[in-house]
């Protein structure tokens, strides 16, 4: 992939990370479990998913800062190194990406059936308080942008590492 491309990737990661972290910090500074308790329509019966939620969200929160200064290292730089960024840009991929649409406690899922419609693709484990559903599909908005602008580069990445192995293994 030509380096100025790579480039303007890694600005439009570093910014939608920036701006997922912010929400995140937002929404995780400001709602804690008994808000969310009492805006549920479940109560006490739904605190263990509540509780589940808001661990996968901070998790989500520490992987996009953490994308988000990597990526700032990759453009800080004084010369533009294309392999670190690849492999950065793979990580993001690999951490914040899949942490937002594979939680670890599987609070909410994607199906794929409703991306070609004008449904929301996130479908939840349980009905959550509509602040947690706001949040989610708010996020989901720049995940999918994410998404649809590293998927193809990541997995153009691993070929390229592979055929550097292979081409290492058979000198």
């Amino acid at each position: 992939m030509p380096q100025e491309q790579t480039k303007d990737l890694c600005k439009l990661t570093r910014d939608k990370l920036s701006e997922a972290s912010r929400m995140l910090e937002d929404f995780l500074d400001y709602v804690h479990l008994p808000k969310l308790m009492e805006e549920s329509e479940q109560g006490k019966s739904q605190e263990r998913f509540l509780k589940e939620y808001l661990s996968d969200l901070r998790r989500l929160s520490v992987t996009c800062e953490q994308g988000y200064e990597k990526v700032s290292l990759v453009l800080r730089r004084a010369k533009f190194n294309e392999d670190f960024a690849e492999k950065v840009l793979n990580e993001v991929v690999h951490t914040c990406i899949y942490n937002f649409y594979y939680p670890k406690n599987e609070v909410y899922e994607e199906d794929g059936r409703y991306s070609y419609t004008n449904h929301d693709a996130i479908q939840f484990r349980e009905e959550p308080p509509q602040s947690l559903k706001t949040i989610t599909f708010q996020l989901s908005k720049l995940f999918e942008v994410l998404r649809d602008e590293l998927e193809y580069y990541e997995t153009d990445y691993i070929t390229r590492i592979r055929m550097q192995t292979k081409r290492i293994g058979s000198s």
